[in-house]
């Protein structure tokens, strides 16, 4: 069985915690794009885990694989590996495979990213990982991959044709170029002595579990409203988010995909610059950002706040091919009455169920919302479906008769033991 994972928002749906759930159920779990500017969030007995490269079934005993399609700061993914053995979590080559193929975000990348969001008249909100800049020289051939880091010859090679380009569009931002002279070199020499036995080609793994009738879950990164072609451009990022992408990524053909899980939180969160038509101001926004703990993994930065908007839903079945729904944070929605759901924009006059293609007309749309009854029972311990409110059952199953597909888990809090099934995964 393949399964893929995606979110259907912006981005901070839970889908780290929904992986680390269904990760037992698969014994192979792999990141397929993105870099370390996405951050997912595991809290298990009381223990909080944040993670920005290692896929999030490091609890379970699934074989965790990071794909090529991904970019890759050395430094972050050593440092994680060290920080979770220093909860006894051993993240060894056998736990853990890295493709050869996976992109290396280098200084200069970090360096050009900072000084292009600053030069830009428009923010994007861009994290300042290197990530962007490190998918452009994946795509101009200019790429470093982990292959090359754990070669000091060719490394240095690379770098002898590389640098003095790299230096020229640093000068041209009006930076530092010399900045990126120095002892990294090395440092990165060092690093990719480190992640050495961890190289695999992810493609054949997978291939060889699929075949030997093993379950293969592949975890993405972001939201499909963050996916670089299909997103509120240019407010994206650098790498497609959606389903599709996985077997591009990871070499799997699509025939192979068995399941698509899509991630929908109860209301709907952005971080940074773009539209995001149903947000939410003063007193409710600010309570939604309070109690949803609504701050980016990554940065820290506090997320905008909005309710539900279904016909984004509907575009992200679409580009996903959803065949399953995974409800998050409804706990959040406690004490809210009543409680909206944006069903259609108006825009020049005209009713819409499915939002614009150009970002700018998305950016200018009034949402138009159906109300329904809130509750105000805390609904964070329930263990059954039936016990759950009237209202929240009919917020849950109001969004299935619009999404036309089965919810078939809702999230109640952070702890793994807060999840309740309505229908088997």
């Amino acid at each position: 069985m393949f399964t893929i994972i995606t979110g259907s928002q912006f981005g901070d749906e839970g889908k780290g915690k929904i992986v680390d759930l269904l990760s037992t159920n698969y014994q192979i779990v792999v990141r397929f794009q993105g870099g370390d500017n996405a951050g997912h969030t595991i809290i298990a007995e009381g223990k909080k885990f944040k993670l920005h490269i290692i896929p999030s079934g490091i609890l379970s005993q699934s074989r965790l694989l990071v794909g090529p399609g991904t970019v890759m700061n050395p430094e972050i993914i050593v440092s994680e590996i060290d920080n979770l053995a220093k909860s006894n979590i051993k993240i060894t080559p056998e736990k853990l495979g890295i493709d050869a193929k996976t992109s290396i975000i280098m200084p200069y990348h970090i360096q050009l990213d900072e000084l292009n969001e600053i030069a830009r008249q428009n923010k994007i909100g861009t994290t300042k990982r290197g990530i962007g800049f490190a998918y452009i020289d994946k795509v101009a051939r200019d790429e470093i991959q982990l292959a090359d880091i754990i070669d000091k010859h060719r490394f240095k090679q690379r770098l002898e044709k590389l640098l003095p380009q790299k230096k020229e569009a640093i000068a041209s931002f009006g930076g530092d170029s010399d900045k990126i002279d120095g002892d990294w070199v090395n440092r990165y020499i060092q690093l990719g002595q480190t992640l050495k036995s961890y190289i695999t080609d992810v493609s054949y793994e997978i291939h060889n579990a699929l075949e030997d009738g093993k379950n293969v879950l592949a975890e993405g990164a972001q939201g499909t409203y963050l996916d670089v072609i299909h997103g509120t451009q240019k407010y994206v990022t650098s790498s497609s988010t959606i389903a599709g992408s996985a077997c591009a990524n990871l070499g799997i053909g699509p025939t192979r995909v068995t399941n698509v899980i899509g991630i929908v939180k109860a209301y709907i969160t952005r971080v940074g610059e773009g539209p995001l038509p149903t947000e939410l101001g003063g007193k409710i926004g600010d309570q939604i950002r309070k109690n949803g703990g609504e701050y980016g993994t990554t940065t820290g930065r506090p997320r905008r706040c909005g309710w539900l908007d279904i016909p984004m839903l509907r575009k992200a079945i679409n580009l996903n091919g959803y065949t399953q729904l995974v409800l998050t944070k409804l706990d959040i929605l406690t004490k809210l009455s009543p409680v909206k759901i944006c069903t259609g924009y108006k825009l020049n006059g005209k009713t819409l169920k499915y939002p614009p293609l150009q970002t700018h007309e998305l950016a200018n749309v009034s949402p138009e919302y159906t109300e329904l009854e809130g509750w105000n029972q805390d609904i964070t311990n329930i263990k059954h479906y039936s016990e759950l409110p009237g209202a929240a059952r009919d917020y849950i199953q109001y969004i299935e008769n619009v999404a036309k597909i089965p919810i078939t888990s809702i999230s109640l809090g952070a702890g793994r033991e807060q999840t309740i099934t309505k229908d088997k995964i």
